[in-house]
């Protein structure tokens, strides 16, 4: 009998070991993650420029004179020559902030936004990180404070915008496209209808809906959804947009009337298009023309161009299997035709960088499996010749450089050090190198446009014989 007890004591030794002391493990991940902030904390400290929630106070001084009584379109900022510029809907969600003071509401805008960033960072990263074995929170709790690192990131934050929000939202419907696609096989019978409907992903659409009619841009996504004959999802998208604008000219029918007739159309209120935060393709030719004015019959040209080229692509990398990529090339081709784009805007860089990052890794295992089963196996590889045994630590390296660059360019951002502003000063005061990098992030856009490769078989957000397409170019590849 004292045997038996001292063997059971020691198989529960561990245990209370676990749950009464330390694990080392979580201790270092957590210190990791500390480092992390801190490094973050640093890099926004020294390439992000000072912050006070500018257009926050902007959105807050416009929903508290129209609470007041005033029109909504008709306030200015004071000191400024900045109104509010977005649709009616946008004010009415804006509206509840009215009643919180200005600094209050730019710290709930700001915890709100780095909550939504970590819940699009967890649907993003949850395929990677189950096919690599890697915890997901600690992925996460990493991926969070060096995307808020980024110029969009921290922009956003700095000055009190919406973009991490309006980007949760269609990343939303990513997320209800890849649950559609896989039938509800997150759900068990006993669930309640609600949490069945949620995993069903029927709701797809809602999301870009509720963005496009906050900011037209996301309109895009629409004109991809049907593109791809996504029908259903276009369909609720454009439901959304309609009923919510409906609603609008129900509720606030005035401003809706002010914003449709005349306030949609008056560019000159969101400010000059060669301004150095307007990283669009507009704002690339007007610096590269020294003008403050964009030459209109080239942007339309190069645009139209642009858009094809993006979409085309897009719609591709979707049939294929790669919904995340195909999303990633409609929200960067929407950077780049916009007339407008300020920095803040950019936030379509960080599934860019996760696209890189995760097609290195996966052509690196690729040809891990191609060097063992030629090397190991003794079989002939590829076309009769056997891979070198420095394949796998070259192959996707130039991914993997790309997103490191890609990342590194989006934290220094050098387009600050060369900011000029007409007609003080000339947008080649500071000669070839200058204008190269003042302009440095919209071309890091066009190229991304052109070149972000994308992942086949990786998540196809669809069945039937397309899935097989899917596969067999992954085969392929």
């Amino acid at each position: 009998m004292p045997t038996t007890v001292g063997r059971r004591v020691d198989r529960l030794a561990p245990v209370r070991r676990a749950a009464g002391g330390i694990d080392r493990r979580t201790v270092v991940r957590t210190g990791t993650v500390a480092a992390v902030v801190y490094a973050a904390w640093l890099a926004i400290g020294a390439f992000g420029r000072p912050y006070n929630f500018f257009d926050m106070k902007i959105y807050h001084g416009a929903v508290v004179w129209w609470a007041s009584g005033h029109e909504l379109y008709e306030f200015i900022s004071p000191g400024t020559t900045l109104g509010f510029t977005y649709p009616p809907f946008a004010g009415l969600v804006m509206l509840p902030m009215a009643h919180l003071p200005v600094g209050l509401a730019g710290l709930v805008n700001a915890a709100a936004s780095i909550a939504a960033l970590a819940v699009v960072l967890a649907g993003l990263l949850r395929p990677i990180v189950d096919r690599l074995g890697w915890p997901l929170w600690y992925t996460v709790a990493i991926a969070t404070p060096l995307a808020v690192a980024l110029e969009p990131g921290r922009e956003t934050l700095g000055y009190g915008q919406v973009n991490l929000l309006l980007f949760a939202l269609i990343m939303a419907d990513l997320i209800g496209l890849r649950w559609r696609a896989r039938r509800g096989t997150h759900v068990a019978p006993s669930d309640g209808l609600l949490l069945r409907f949620v995993y069903s992903g029927a709701w797809a659409g809602v999301g870009i809906g509720l963005a496009t009619a906050v900011k037209l841009t996301p309109a895009l996504f629409i004109a991809y959804l049907m593109i791809t004959r996504q029908w259903r999802a276009a369909t609720t998208a454009v439901g959304t947009v309609v009923a919510v604008t409906i609603g609008s000219f129900a509720v606030v029918g005035p401003e809706s009337r002010a914003y449709f007739g005349g306030v949609l159309w008056q560019t000159e209120r969101v400010g000059a298009a060669d301004m150095t935060p307007n990283q669009s393709l507009a704002g690339l030719l007007a610096r590269l023309y020294d003008s403050i004015e964009t030459p209109g019959l080239l942007w339309f040209a190069f645009a139209i161009l642009l858009l094809a080229l993006g979409l085309s692509r897009a719609a591709n990398a979707r049939a294929d299997g790669d919904e995340l990529t195909a999303f990633t090339l409609v929200g960067l081709t929407t950077n780049v035709i916009s007339p407008i784009s300020w920095t803040h805007h950019l936030v379509w860089v960080i599934p860019a960088i996760i696209v890189l990052a995760d097609a290195a890794v996966r052509r690196r295992e690729a040809s891990r499996g191609l060097v063992s089963r030629a090397g190991l196996s003794g079989l002939p590889g590829v076309n009769g010749l056997r891979p070198p045994i420095w394949y796998p630590a070259l192959t996707g390296l130039r991914h993997g450089v790309a997103a490191v660059g890609l990342y590194l360019l989006f934290v220094v951002s050098p387009i600050w050090p060369y900011e000029h502003q007409l007609p003080e000063v000339s947008h080649y005061q500071d000669g070839l190198f200058g204008a190269l990098m003042e302009n440095s992030l919209a071309l890091a856009l066009i190229v991304l446009v052109a070149a972000l490769p994308w992942r086949p078989g990786a998540e196809p957000a669809f069945y039937g014989e397309r899935a097989g397409r899917a596969t067999a170019s992954a085969t392929r590849r």
